[in-house]
């Protein structure tokens, strides 16, 4: 979700390919991401580069002079002014994003796609109450859970997630402006640093809670299946949801908020996109994000109506060709699926949240290597109300709880995420696929179908045959231990199909 940051993030690409290749930069590497008495030495190394007014040990010193040097030779190496890369660290969030990603090389060195030391995004569904009755929600979403983190232990995974150099955390749900303590938290983790982003259905954004969202809030992302009321209302269980939805997109974008419209395609909407394209540009918003369809929560019940292999790369070819014809929006999808198409066309727009801009062809494909396609337990992750630390919003694996462990232990030693990390485990079409390093597949779709979360993604065209052939599954599609118990309770779930 983080926006208007694309020539600093291919810049820091090539800076740390530059820098990390050879022996010599991966020691002083290491030596520049200790942690210490002083804190963390990068983050100082940086704000000394930066000329900030700070006290610093000698070796703290010694580290922001390592850092200097290599930014300067990195200045005349790529041809850009020195003071362009100062400016570029002085955004909060590339520098953020910078360290976590130099700490992650540090930790497991440069891998295709890139590991970091804490995800980029975590989606924390902040609650389970819902005012809506949604088809397609994965959370079931309704009353709250006797157990959600109470307003203090959210704090404390604030400061664990801060720490640990996540950039943005999404606020989602259920519906997270239902819960009272919205604002105190959403405005705590903006003075940790955080991008802070909103995923509501807008019905409850007046404009006196649009103001509200703007002092704590970067980024509001609301959910429009629809370009009418007639859709929209059928799909979110509730007359009159339309209304007060585009109610709240105007107040958002009134207020001067950046807004962007969700939109989860199904063959109830899919002929629609045009139309809902066109609302959302009438309606102001900077950005329109059409999700994939994922069965899983109250979409198992309308698992039928997913689009096929055919129908989303029609979708995909659409939105990057709409990108580059005068489309007032930012259009993007969580398909993975949508960086082997941008890569195709040589076009700047990967995948996902991450919006790569209309000017970088060249280099989208170093960038799309770079954040991977699927980035569930990579780059990105979901907690749940309780706690529980899960892969992605799609994707109900508890990996850990965050009353149990600290959310960085989980990250990085809980054996779900350490395979969904490795491409090399990928099985069917995905393993082969000349993509995998810039799509892997969605392991959510994998794991919804089959129970394995490095089975094909058959919602990819060149997996028609297993969409086709499903509920067809091969026997050397065996799931590891930690999913198998999730399998068999999922194939239960799927006994209608199977």
């Amino acid at each position: 979700m983080v926006v208007g940051l694309e020539n600093e993030i291919d810049l820091a690409i090539g800076t740390i390919e530059k820098w990390l290749g050879n022996p010599v930069s991966r020691t002083l590497l290491r030596f520049v991401c200790e942690r210490d008495k002083c804190g963390n030495r990068l983050e100082l190394a940086i704000d000394h580069y930066l000329g900030n007014d700070i006290e610093l040990c000698w070796k703290c010193k010694l580290a922001g002079e390592i850092i200097s040097k290599f930014l300067s030779k990195i200045s005349e190496t790529f041809d850009v002014n020195k003071e362009e890369v100062k400016k570029a660290f002085s955004d909060p969030t590339f520098k953020r994003g910078l360290i976590n990603v130099l700490e992650g090389i540090n930790k497991y060195g440069v891998t295709t796609p890139q590991i970091v030391n804490a995800p980029f995004l975590v989606v924390w569904d902040f609650t389970h109450v819902c005012n809506l009755k949604c088809k397609h929600c994965y959370e079931r979403a309704d009353r709250p859970l006797p157990d959600e983190l109470t307003t203090e232990e959210a704090k404390d995974l604030i400061d664990q997630l801060a720490d640990a150099g996540t950039v943005a955390i999404a606020f989602s749900g259920g519906e997270p402006l239902l819960r009272k303590d919205f604002f105190e938290v959403a405005s705590y983790t903006k003075s940790k640093g955080l991008y802070v982003a909103v995923a509501t259905n807008g019905t409850f954004i007046t404009d006196e809670i649009a103001k509200k969202i703007k002092g704590a809030v970067d980024y509001v992302e609301i959910s429009l299946d629809g370009p009418d009321a007639k859709t929209h209302d059928s799909f979110r269980g509730i007359p009159g949801a339309f209304d007060r939805t585009v109610r709240g997109i105007r107040n958002c974008v009134k207020n001067g908020i950046y807004t962007c419209v969700a939109t989860t395609v199904t063959r109830h909407n899919f002929k629609m996109i045009p139309d809902i394209k066109k609302l959302a540009e009438d309606l102001g918003v900077k950005r329109a994000i059409f999700f994939n369809f994922i069965p899983v929560g109250r979409g198992i019940d309308i698992s039928k109506d997913d689009i096929e292999p055919k129908e989303r790369e029609l979708l995909l070819s659409y939105l990057l060709k709409e990108n580059y014809s005068g489309c007032k929006l930012e259009l993007l999808s969580t398909a993975p699926q949508f960086a082997r198409v941008a890569v195709e066309n040589e076009k700047g727009v990967p995948v996902g949240h991450f919006y790569g801009g209309r000017d970088l062809k060249g280099k989208i494909e170093t960038l799309a290597k770079f954040l991977g396609g699927c980035g569930a337990g990579r780059i990105y992750c979901c907690i749940e109300p309780n706690g529980d630390v899960q892969p992605c919003v799609f994707m109900p694996i508890k990996v850990g709880n965050v009353r149990d462990q600290k959310f960085l232990d989980i990250w990085h030693e809980s054996p779900v995420l350490k395979k969904l990390r490795d491409r090399s485990l990928l099985k069917g079409n995905c393993a082969t696929c000349e993509n995998k390093e810039i799509c892997g597949g969605c392991r959510a779709r994998a794991y919804a179908y089959y129970g394995d979360i490095h089975a094909p993604d058959l919602g990819c065209i060149n997996n028609q045959e297993y969409w086709e052939k499903y509920p067809v599954i091969p026997q050397t599609w065996v799931s590891s231990k930690e999913v198998s118990v999730k399998a068999k309770e999922r194939k239960g779930i799927f006994s209608f199909l199977f």
